[in-house]
């Protein structure tokens, strides 16, 4: 701990030198400069004027550097920060033309999450090194963990890296996955499947490296293990088994992003397998379910998308009154059906008498449809259809209604009448 105060005062120390000041204003005044000039103008993050914007700025760093040099000040400060302004430009302009050529909100949660963390820590170690030897504070010990010396570079490896190993492996295995899509004509749900198995993977390795980096041992790899098995016994036992569910559904294949199931009696899409839990959209009323995935690993589930999308469908039920023929109200039901685009040909819609009720007839009309996810929709337009086509052609829809016979009681006699009064 004396160490580490010794150290921070020495940083501090350095703050007073005149040179280190003298930098830090020129780049503080120059930022709050370049703010006001264009503090009226309204650009847009994902407009190129933001990076002439920056270039002007850099070229107003390079020229405070150029001036320092002339009066024998030093300018190593203002130099690296004229480097790590020309590395930020170049992520700007990278990201402009991914934008231009990829999906753009896929192109911004990247960097969002992953480009712009990591530049602004390696930009700040960047500028720690700059003012003092960043190594020999890193080489500070605080403690002994399973015999080996846990310095406080380990513990800011320990803060950093498990982050960056989740989020950068996300990159190369949808580049990895978008190849092998193309070059083995893998399907939408089969590409995220295989993203989704080698993000994993490298998570994994990822960890590995980062543990022996560290400087963990193998009886410590070894104790930590003995550990984790006794909490996987007792307090995370759910959530690993949801884990290695999910990995064993995407191995099957079974359940895969991009399928449609059968949930609580709704179609619904599978949009992300995570480590824990599944996420799905229910369209009926544009809803996010997250079903643990040991559920879908112990309980039957119904897909439609194993072989095909297609999907029959049998929910349109209209009563006719009886006076009409149902050979005449049969084929008006199959006709407004066809009529429809978004039902299928193939298999071609029918409709049949379901029952004979009290009032009228019941007919039910069945018919295909290409995406499940549509049901609700294609059902509720053939309703609003076959209404006008009823009357258009005169098919009546009665109104439920009941016939009372009461029963007449006889007369009394007139001797009855006479013995009454």
């Amino acid at each position: 701990m004396n160490q580490i105060v010794f150290e921070l005062s020495g940083w501090l120390s350095l703050l007073g030198r005149f040179s280190l000041v003298l930098q830090l204003a020129v780049l503080a005044g120059l930022f709050v400069l370049s703010r006001l000039l264009f503090r009226h103008q309204r650009i847009s993050p994902n407009s190129w004027r933001i990076v002439f914007t920056e270039l002007a700025f850099l070229a107003s760093l390079g020229l405070a550097f150029l001036v320092l040099q002339l009066v024998g000040m030093p300018a190593g400060l203002v130099f690296l920060a004229a480097e790590l302004l020309a590395i930020w430009i170049g992520l700007e302009i990278l990201r402009l033309l991914l934008r231009r050529y990829n999906d753009p909100e896929v192109v911004e949660a990247y960097f969002q999450r992953a480009v712009r963390p990591l530049f602004f820590v390696l930009g700040l170690m960047a500028c720690l090194g700059k003012i003092d030897n960043l190594e020999s504070f890193g080489n500070i010990s605080l403690m002994r963990l399973f015999d080996q010396k846990f310095t406080i570079g380990d513990l800011g490896l320990l803060l950093t890296l498990p982050y960056f190993v989740v989020v950068l492996s996300e990159l190369p295995s949808f580049l990895f996955g978008s190849t092998a899509a193309r070059l083995m004509g893998m399907t939408p749900g089969n590409r995220k499947a295989l993203e989704l198995i080698i993000r994993y993977l490298l998570i994994g390795l990822g960890l590995v490296w980062m543990s022996s980096f560290v400087g963990l041992n193998g009886n410590a790899v070894a104790a930590m293990a003995g550990g984790l098995s006794v909490g996987l016994g007792f307090g995370i036992k759910e959530v690993f088994s949801n884990f290695v569910s999910g990995l064993w559904l995407l191995l099957e294949g079974s359940v895969r992003p991009g399928e449609i199931l059968i949930v609580d009696g709704d179609a619904c899409e599978v949009k992300n397998l995570g480590l824990r839990a599944s996420t799905l959209l229910r369209p009926s009323d544009n809803a996010e379910l997250v079903v643990p995935n040991q559920t879908f690993f112990t309980n039957t589930t119904t897909t439609f998308t194993g072989e095909t999308k297609a999907l029959r469908c049998s929910t349109v039920t209209v009563g006719a009154d009886y006076k009409h023929e149902p050979d005449e109200v049969i084929a008006l039901l199959v006709a407004t059906a066809k009529a429809n685009p978004r039902v299928l040909s193939a298999p071609p819609p029918k409709a049949f008498v379901a029952n004979f009720g009290e009032s009228a007839i019941d007919y039910e009309l069945e018919f295909s449809m290409a995406d499940p996810l549509t049901k609700g929709s294609i059902a509720k337009e053939l309703r609003r259809a076959i209404w006008y086509a009823f009357r258009d052609n005169g098919i009546e829809m009665p109104y439920p209604q009941q016939v009372l016979h009461l029963a007449s009681r006889p007369r009394p006699s007139q001797a009855q009448q006479r013995g009454t009064d």
